[in-house]
């Protein structure tokens, strides 16, 4: 079977199951989006992309001739910017990771849930859109084109890369689809999340955000579930979970990779199904909660080591946003420098009116391993000891690694890894080794710091928190 239009369309479905390749044609067009192309012969993809302009390919995985794999190779070496996603029966955890390993963008089990593939569909056909839209009008236009500018406003953003973010948080917050948020510490993944509850229809609804590192497996099910009245020794009165209170409104899970496998499963259950009961009663309770979730990790090398369910993935995952680290917007460092030296002088009651040019040069080449956060605190911190009008690289200096000439070009050969481990070496240094303090000042949380300190090999350094 081959299906393909005259007029170039932005998706290529490749399945030798026709039927299957008709039920998706079905799907796409019933959801509003464009007709696909298909093809039932892998051996045709090739030609076929050379002859059009696909955007994304959805790839079988067992196909006669030349699998799903074996196309998706060939794709990656002569169309690099073609996304690929693999399609199979097989609910295989090292298969899906060896196929996004390999240079898949996602992969979808059989038998296909239409909402899932809509989504998927959905989410990167926008970016392409955006691509072009900001090759076509620039970058100060393509915020303009934003919706809802106004629920954007406390987000002080610049760049490009955080424009598509918002496009993105705007063509899913409409929606009912469960959202995960990919971002470095510091980000800032829950204040994405609370504007796509925001502009949802459960914006009037509560919205509760929930750190999943700080559940044991003691307390997970009575603060999610709830309790009810003498279901344990000191629960004196019934008590509703989060679950209960975040009913009809958005529940957002942060760091979301944190919760311990043996939970996972519990929590995956009620999403599922909708309902759940609470400790010591019998009664089924309904509920109908958006879930976002938000993490630093690389979910699908999480799912290989065994920490993460393959499964819960997959369901929480409809959509997916990625938030490009404070490194990779340079067009936001100083916009948010200035954002948070005015904040901070204000707080504390200093007039420091701008950034000396040698603090703005010296801001711009950090590697910020805390992001945003990081930022922020060093702004606060600089603040204080600053006695000018004008915040000035001595006042900042203790919370920058240096970068003296003499060692300017051995830094730029450093890679990040070294850099990171250099600068927690530098605020531990400064605050004294007190593991709470820096990881405020880097800005992150201490069970992060504590982390990239086992990570970096510094665990061995005093802790000094006490």
């Amino acid at each position: 079977m081959e299906s393909i239009s005259a007029k170039d369309v932005p998706v290529l479905v490749v399945d030798d199951d026709e039927g299957l390749l008709l039920s998706i044609k079905a799907t796409l067009i019933s959801s509003g989006l464009p007709e696909p192309a298909l093809v039932s012969d892998s051996r045709r993809v090739i030609d076929l992309l050379r002859q059009h302009r696909y955007r994304l390919v959805l790839l079988d995985l067992m196909m006669p001739h030349m699998g799903g794999m074996e196309v998706l190779q060939l794709i990656r070496e002569e169309f690099p910017d073609t996304d690929c996603v693999i399609v199979s029966a097989m609910d295989d955890v090292p298969t899906a990771v060896a196929a996004m390993s390999s240079g898949a963008i996602d992969y979808l089990v059989k038998p296909l849930n239409s909402e899932r593939l809509v989504a998927l569909v959905s989410s990167h056909l926008e970016r392409y859109r955006f691509r072009d839209e900001l090759a076509r009008v620039g970058r100060k236009k393509i915020f303009a084109n934003l919706k809802n500018p106004d629920a954007f406003s406390r987000i002080i953003a610049e760049d490009e890369s955080m424009a598509l973010v918002f496009h993105q948080v705007e063509a899913v917050a409409g929606t009912d689809y469960s959202v995960v948020i990919n971002g470095e510490s510091g980000t800032g993944k829950e204040m994405i999340a609370r504007v796509i509850h925001q502009l949802s229809h459960r914006a009037k609804a509560p919205f509760y955000a929930v750190n999943m590192a700080s559940f044991s497996k003691t307390l997970f099910e009575d603060e999610f579930f709830g309790h009810a009245k003498g279901a344990y020794t000191d629960a004196g009165a019934e008590r509703r979970g989060f679950f209960e209170a975040a009913n009809g409104g958005t529940l957002f899970l942060d760091e979301i990779t944190e919760l311990d496998p043996s939970l996972q499963a519990k929590l995956l259950r009620v999403i599922e199904e909708r309902e759940f009961y609470r400790l010591g009663s019998t009664e089924i309770r309904n509920v109908d909660v958006r879930i976002i979730a938000a993490t630093n990790r690389d979910i699908p090398d999480e799912i290989l080591k065994g920490r993460f369910r393959a499964d819960l993935f997959y369901r929480i995952n409809t959509y997916n946003i990625k938030i490009p680290p404070l490194r990779e917007r340079t067009s936001d460092i100083l916009p948010l420098a200035r954002f948070f030296l005015k904040l901070h002088g204000e707080a504390n009651h200093k007039k420091v009116d701008d950034l000396a040019p040698d603090l703005a040069e010296r801001l711009l080449n950090h590697p910020f391993p805390g992001n945003v956060r990081e930022l922020e605190n060093m702004m606060a911190a600089a603040v204080l000891l600053e006695k000018g009008k004008t915040l000035t690289l001595t006042a900042a200096r203790s919370l920058l690694p240096y970068e003296g000439p003499e060692r300017r070009r051995s830094v730029e050969l450093l890679t990040l890894e070294e850099l990171e481990r250099r600068h927690i070496e530098r605020v531990l240094e400064v605050t004294g080794g007190n593991r709470p303090r820096a990881a405020r000042i880097l800005g992150i949380n201490v069970s992060t710091i504590y982390r990239k300190l086992e990570k970096l090999n510094l665990s061995d350094k005093s802790d000094g928190s006490t």
